[in-house]
């Protein structure tokens, strides 16, 4: 029983800590250029490794999917699938597990050692509020940029899927994203990246818990980067099952 407690304590201090994110994102000072510092920092040195993940993947899984449609005589629904696939599940999810390790585990590494070396101490100390400063801007910025990589993941898997058609079969750049969005509908582009932004916020949160509220010192910054990674990509995924769940519900006859 002793784990249920930890477990329900620290859901506890993670929805605090979320909490006063949303209630100090609206409260005047606003950080905002510490926000375009992060949104700099967790957005453009994160899309390479977003880009080029989507591509592999769309290159491998057409591969993948192309000698099992051949067997039923469907290659012509290899856009589709390929579509579909990646904008309602594959792009969401790995996009945001990517975040996770990327993005998490810095957020993590770096409060912690501000932590540890006193440097909250010193800008507490100048009267300013060192969680509106540090951690509200690096939440915020987590949860506006996931979207945006999951879009550049989902056509960089379109086009790896593509190229890898192509040089198989020869189709025309015009007929594969012709049948790729013909079976799409918009809740099937815009509720999943969306929930995406549901991701951001738990790597923010999570990570930023763990980072700003250790008091192990220098031992405390690899546990918290850890601690970052692991806890938010089990979270993810937790989410991804229940906002699938809502999006059944709210779309009953065009979620797939």
């Amino acid at each position: 029983m002793r784990w249920i407690t930890k477990v329900l304590e620290f859901a506890g201090k993670v929805g605090l800590l979320g909490l006063r994110v949303l209630t100090d994102s609206i409260r005047p000072p606003f950080e905002f250029a510490q926000l375009l510092r992060h949104l700099a920092e967790v957005g453009n040195k994160s899309l390479a490794l977003i880009v080029v993940s989507g591509f592999a993947l769309g290159a491998v899984m057409t591969l993948h999917t192309r000698s099992t449609l051949v067997t039923f005589g469907a290659t012509a629904m290899i856009p589709a699938v390929q579509a579909v696939s990646f904008f309602v599940e594959i792009g969401p999810l790995v996009a945001g597990l990517l975040l996770a390790g990327r993005v998490g585990s810095g957020i993590g590494a770096v409060l912690a050692n501000m932590r540890a070396s006193e440097q909250i101490d010193a800008i507490e100390s100048l009267s300013i509020d060192s969680f509106k400063f540090l951690v509200v801007p690096r939440v915020l910025a987590c949860v506006i940029t996931l979207p945006l990589l999951t879009l550049f993941m989902d056509f960089a898997g379109l086009l790896g899927g593509f190229l890898s058609e192509e040089l198989t079969s020869h189709i025309a750049p015009a007929l594969y994203f012709s049948r790729a969005f013909d079976h799409l509908h918009w809740s099937n582009f815009i509720a999943p990246t969306l929930k995406t932004a549901v991701f951001g916020f738990i790597i923010g949160s999570v990570s930023s818990h763990f980072g700003y509220s250790t008091d192990k010192g220098a031992q405390g910054v690899g546990e918290a980067a850890t601690n970052s990674v692991v806890v938010s990509s089990l979270l993810i995924i937790v989410a991804d099952v229940l906002l699938i769940k809502c999006i059944y519900f709210l779309f009953p006859d065009t979620a797939l």
